[in-house]
């Protein structure tokens, strides 16, 4: 019994190593060349006679390459795409480290300074931020740093053509500035007394007037059309009397015309090149005596020519404004001065320039009260209101600005036209509306207060180059490059 089980206990206990799998050999596993192993096993002959045979032709084929220490240089044969990565890499890496502002629009002011579109669309703060930082890792920081020196040294610049010059002047022009003082203050005086009778006038009044004014205004019509040269009419000014106007033209020539027949009066021969301007005096046809000075022309060549009313054949006198007995030289603007007006007190006088500022001068102190700044491009014309206070600019900017002398300040913006603007005038009496000519071939006419539309005065097949309005305010005239003027007068 006892063997019997001892060989059960044997039996048992062998059956699990019968079961258990056999151990397989795995192959060795080689990492990096098999040159230097191949070249042992050739060298030890263990490979057979086929296996030489199909080495050696593998090798004379060029499917199995064993070098003679020959090395190939990877980094010489980086490809273009490689890098354009590698250089993306590296500009990220810049970007990383360049700190840019969080405040909006100082990110904003950088993007312009650098050239590169402030916003685009559907773009917040921060992909902003993150654009201006990117630019920035192209470009470099010193980009911007030298775009802000050259924006501060511009600002300089222009700081330094914005300052007023005083210098000291002759004992002529203190004279002239008392005789303007003792001008002027008794119309300022005058003025003053009659708005102050025209503020007791019912408001029921004021306002049936006003609206009869701008009934007549509406109902404006060409009723004169004159060719008055062969050559561009570039201004037109009536007398103070409303009886002639006299225009200025390209070829040279300033020509009276009567009105409202629209005959040749005289003929002004004396300029040799284009005639800019030409203007009767404040009391020629009124006070004044024909024999004395009663027109003031000028020209591109820098002449000026006056004019009296008693002979027209050759009867005029030249002054050369370089001459020593000139009473005032003022300097204040950086570019050319394009137009002049006078305060309807005689104490003050506004200029335009093509600097695209205006400047209003005190006759009586010789300095500048008043700075005109807004425009974005050349004032081709300024007018003072009969109010005292109001004063209207025209630019090339297509607009006309209105500016308060009290509040020293533009209190109304007028987008008036589809080119430059060429000239604006109020009403003379009153200054009840404002007209404007431009070079889109139209003149319009504008409501005073309120600056609404009220007449298209459209007829001109070229640019209006000039226009005025009659003292009595009834007729109004338009010059033209269409070599032509034309009268307009309510029916």
């Amino acid at each position: 019994m006892a063997s019997s089980r001892a060989s059960s206990t044997a039996t048992k206990t062998k059956a699990p190593d019968d079961l258990v799998a056999p151990v397989v050999k795995k192959p060795h596993i080689y990492y990096g060349s098999l040159e230097e192993k191949e070249r042992e096993r050739l060298a030890k002959g263990e490979s057979g006679i086929l296996g030489k045979e199909g080495l050696k032709a593998g090798i004379e084929a060029g499917n199995i390459n064993i070098t003679s220490g020959e090395v190939f240089e990877i980094e010489e044969h980086i490809s273009e795409r490689q890098a354009e990565v590698l250089a993306e890499f590296e500009r990220r890496k810049r970007a990383r480290q360049i700190n840019v502002s969080t405040d909006d629009s100082e990110v904003k002011a950088c993007l312009r300074a650098l050239g590169e579109p402030i916003t685009l669309f559907g773009e917040g703060p921060a992909e902003r931020r993150e654009r201006l930082r990117n630019i920035l890792s192209v470009v470099g920081t010193d980009a911007l740093k030298k775009t802000k020196k050259d924006d501060e040294k511009s600002k300089k610049s222009k700081e330094e053509y914005q300052q007023t010059w005083y210098h000291e002047g002759p004992n002529s022009l203190k004279v002239a500035r008392l005789w303007i003082a003792n001008y002027s203050l008794p119309r300022a005086m005058k003025r003053l007394e009659e708005a102050r009778l025209h503020k007791e006038i019912p408001e029921t009044t004021r306002t049936s007037q006003m609206q009869e004014l701008h009934k007549s205004l509406r109902s404006l019509n060409n009723f004169c059309s004159q060719i008055g040269d062969d050559r561009p009419i570039s201004y037109c000014h009536f007398s103070p009397n409303s009886k002639m106007l006299a225009t200025a033209c390209w070829s040279g020539l300033c020509k009276l015309w009567s009105v409202p027949d629209c005959n040749l009066l005289h003929t002004l021969r004396g300029h040799n090149t284009n005639v800019g301007a030409i203007v009767f005096h404040p009391k020629s046809t009124v006070s004044l005596d024909q024999k004395d000075v009663n027109l003031a022309s000028c020209a591109a060549d820098g002449s000026v020519k006056l004019w009296s009313l008693d002979s027209y054949d050759r009867s005029w006198r030249l002054w050369d404004l370089e001459a020593q007995e000139e009473i005032l030289h003022q300097e204040g603007h950086s570019m050319g001065v394009y137009d002049i007006a006078f305060h309807q007190d005689g104490s003050l006088a506004g200029t335009g320039g093509l600097d695209a500022f205006g400047r209003v001068w005190d006759l009586r102190t010789g300095r500048c009260i008043m700075f005109l700044e807004g425009h974005l491009k050349e004032i081709y014309g300024i007018n003072f209101s009969p109010n005292g206070y109001h004063i209207a600019t025209g630019s090339g900017d297509n607009t006309c600005k209105v500016w308060d002398l009290r509040q020293r300040r533009c209190v109304y913006t007028i987008p008036a036209h589809q080119n430059l603007v060429t000239g604006v005038k109020f009403e003379p009496i009153h200054g009840n509306f404002l007209l404007t000519g431009a070079y889109d071939n139209t003149a319009k006419i504008w409501t005073h207060p309120g600056w609404s539309p009220l007449k298209t005065l459209a007829g001109h097949e070229g640019k209006v180059m000039g226009l005025d309005i009659s003292s009595d305010g009834q007729l109004i005239a338009t010059c033209s490059y269409d070599r032509t003027f034309k009268l307009w007068m309510a029916e």
